[in-house]
């Protein structure tokens, strides 16, 4: 019946002749275990005949699921993520249906979700390059049991080298997954794009943890790559509350309050286009102080959506109308 089960999830529609083959059981044993999926409240459809079959679909309730190893784990992950806030209003949910999934987990894939768990920094992600779930959960698994990690990185510029590190956390930031970690070779603190790590091995050796700079293991990512790698450095002064600013641009930017009103909005960015798009959305009149290539930009964007827009409506009727 499990591998019934299994089959029905992974095809749209079976042959009941070659439904029974695939399993090595005889047609009448398989309409018998089809009728047991049913009382157990899998919905399959069956149509009889020489070219009967069966098909599982959509039903009132949700019945249990199969899911093999590396479903489980991606599973646990998308709900993770989740739970962190990138889907506003889930989080609480999420953190539910991923307690549920990690109860019936076997322990070694338990270990690795909690591993995820306790060693990702708290900050909401976005959609970004794709991450390994494999290769994720094993350097969150490193970071919980503080066990020095060995893996191979490519760098911005398409340098491979291989690195030792003490693993310290994973912070999901900027649309992207990053790892804190001392590294051993440069005796510094680095941070790691995860999408750029392969072949993540723990080394069993246990190191004592140290204390990452400034305490919060987020900031310190903000903070590198502000610094790092960001192309512009974006400052506008908008006439709109501080606190509204701050809920429109997050993580992408700082926002101060200026003299007499208003604020001042710095963004570190490497294209112009979100700095575009927060500004529009605010609603806000504002002005450019830095840098000029941005006024330029606007320009450009503001002239084609006048372009775009045409002439301008007449706000009322004309004579002879």
């Amino acid at each position: 019946m499990l591998r019934l089960l299994s089959l029905l999830q992974t095809h749209r529609y079976w042959p009941g002749r070659e439904l029974a083959e695939r399993l090595g059981v005889s047609e009448r044993t398989l309409r018998r275990d089809v009728d047991r999926l049913r009382e157990l409240g899998y919905p399959v459809d069956s149509n009889r005949g020489v070219a009967g079959g069966y098909q599982l679909r959509s039903g009132a309730a949700m019945p249990p699921l199969l899911l093999d190893d590396e479903e489980a784990v991606a599973i646990a992950v998308g709900l993770h993520t989740a739970a962190l806030g990138a889907v506003a209003g889930i989080e609480e949910t999420s953190v539910r249906a991923l307690a549920k999934v990690v109860q019936v987990m076997p322990p070694r894939l338990r270990n690795r979700v909690e591993a995820l768990r306790s060693s990702t920094a708290p900050v909401a992600p976005g959609g970004g390059p794709t991450v390994d779930a494999v290769t994720l959960t094993v350097i969150a698994q490193t970071c919980r049991d503080t066990e020095m990690l060995r893996f191979a990185y490519t760098s911005r510029g398409g340098e491979e080298t291989r690195r030792l590190v003490e693993p310290h956390r994973l912070v999901p930031l900027w649309h992207r997954w990053y790892l804190v970690a001392w590294d051993v070779g440069r005796n510094d603190w680095r941070t790691f794009r995860v999408d750029r790590i392969t072949e993540p091995k723990a080394t069993g050796a246990l190191f004592v943890p140290r204390e990452v700079p400034g305490g919060d293991a987020a900031e310190f990512v903000r903070r590198r790559n502000l610094t790092v790698s960001r192309r512009h450095r974006v400052v506008v002064e908008v006439d709109a509350d501080a606190a509204d600013v701050r809920r429109a641009v997050a993580s992408w930017g700082t926002v101060e309050e200026a003299d007499g009103g208003g604020c001042r909005l710095t963004m570190h960015v490497d294209t112009f286009d979100w700095p575009t798009l927060v500004l529009a959305s605010l609603g806000a009149d504002f002005h450019v102080v830095d840098p000029p290539e941005f006024r330029d930009y606007l320009r450009d964007r503001a002239e084609r959506f006048l372009r775009a827009a045409g002439p301008r409506s007449p706000d009322g009727p004309q004579d002879g109308s």
